[in-house]
């Protein structure tokens, strides 16, 4: 379908699409079989300026917003979900300055992640606090003119290799989530470790790691607007970083049909190109729906975040559930369409199925997405009662 892009954004798509192609098809069996981080590929995307096309031009970017981000990203998901991940986390370590950050903050940070000079990541989850964002048990304590942050958080994107971390610690926890505040820490900062790289099912291009902080000591000037921000801050991010999952199920899940669809022009069975057969054709019929299902509802709902300031919680969380819930289903047929080879190292939709899996989980579970849904209904449907 026709998106109605416009030609600079026609033109951001071509490049990350020739990124896919040249630079990340070729080497994504490597990185996925031997787990390494995609730093040729990442400095490709820094020195053709993808890094910062979501990012304000005074802070060095294109100016662009969600919907250009969902564009890079569905292309190199399309390639290999490893490695748009670790693109995507920079820009999701970044939101937080973007949004909260001071003028000098902005200065000092945007401009480096925008250049691609310094990954970003972002970090909120723990051992103990997943879905239950609220129960994070890394805290801050005010120091003279630092804090002092003790705690680890677990299984962030990009950690270890990324230098621009926003953290989200406890600065009074009497307050529950408005007792919560985000930080910057930087790479090499006293008392600021990592744990080993987690072994994952999927998504294995990209670092995953645990951040362990022990009296890391911390400027009160790289608190990300004031005390007690931190929450707010952190599902701010999220609902404008959601639809870049989306994008990844719609990349991931296009990836898979196209291999697919190729695949059942060149099998043969029963002296026939499996393709002729009505199976095969349904299945391939269902898949290409769902896709580009998902695909409009992402764009769609990227616009509307890009051209609304608040109020669209609930569509960033339809953007999410419903393309990875899609990517999913497409990921598991394509491996079914390709029958025993599928199931093959071979061939690339053994390793989209298992990459598929996490867009379903990380950055809040579909099932937390479901939640965020119904609450807005109930707010919408108690709002109408009220008018």
């Amino acid at each position: 379908m026709d998106y109605f892009l416009t030609e600079e954004q026609k033109n951001i798509q071509a490049l990350a699409r020739r990124i896919a192609e040249e630079k990340v098809v070729p080497v994504r069996a490597e990185l996925d079989e031997t787990g390494t981080f995609p730093w040729a590929i990442m400095k490709t995307c820094a020195e053709t300026g993808l890094f910062g096309v979501s990012i304000p031009e005074e802070y060095g970017g294109m100016g662009g917003g969600s919907f250009e981000n969902c564009i890079v990203v569905e292309e190199l998901s399309t390639a290999c979900l490893g490695v748009s991940v670790s693109y995507a986390a920079s820009l999701l370590g970044a939101y937080p300055i973007l949004l909260g950050g001071s003028e000098a903050q902005k200065k000092r940070y945007l401009s480096e992640i925008a250049s691609g000079k310094r990954l970003a990541a972002f970090a909120l989850t723990e051992a103990n606090a997943g879905s239950d964002a609220q129960g994070i048990r890394t805290e801050a304590t005010k120091s003279g003119s630092d804090y002092i942050l003790n705690g680890t958080k677990q299984w962030i994107t990009n950690g270890g290799e990324a230098e621009i971390y926003t953290v989200i610690a406890m600065t009074d926890r009497k307050k529950g989530g408005r007792g919560a505040s985000a930080f910057i820490v930087e790479k090499g900062m006293d008392g600021f470790s990592f744990g080993k790289k987690e072994n994952k099912l999927g998504i294995r291009a990209s670092a995953t790691r645990e951040l362990v902080f022990q009296d890391c000591k911390v400027p009160a000037e790289n608190v990300i607007g004031r005390e007690g921000m931190g929450f707010i801050l952190a599902m701010r991010t999220f609902d404008r970083t959601r639809p870049g999952i989306g994008a990844q199920a719609v990349g991931v899940a296009q990836g898979a049909l196209d291999a697919a669809v190729h695949y059942a022009r060149e099998r043969e069975q029963f002296e026939k190109k499996i393709i002729s057969f009505q199976a095969i054709q349904h299945m391939l019929a269902d898949m290409a729906t769902q896709v580009e299902a998902a695909r409009a509802l992402v764009y769609a709902v990227a616009r509307y975040i890009d051209s609304n300031p608040r109020d669209f919680s609930k569509v960033s969380a339809m953007s999410k559930v419903f393309p990875s819930d899609v990517a999913m289903k497409v990921v598991v047929d394509a491996v079914q369409v390709f029958g025993g080879y599928g199931y093959m190292k071979e061939y690339p939709v053994e390793k989209m199925m298992r990459d598929a899996k996490i867009l379903q989980i990380y950055e809040g579970t579909n099932q937390i997405q479901r939640n965020v849904i119904a609450l807005e209904l109930i707010k919408e449907a108690a709002s109408k009662r009220r008018s």
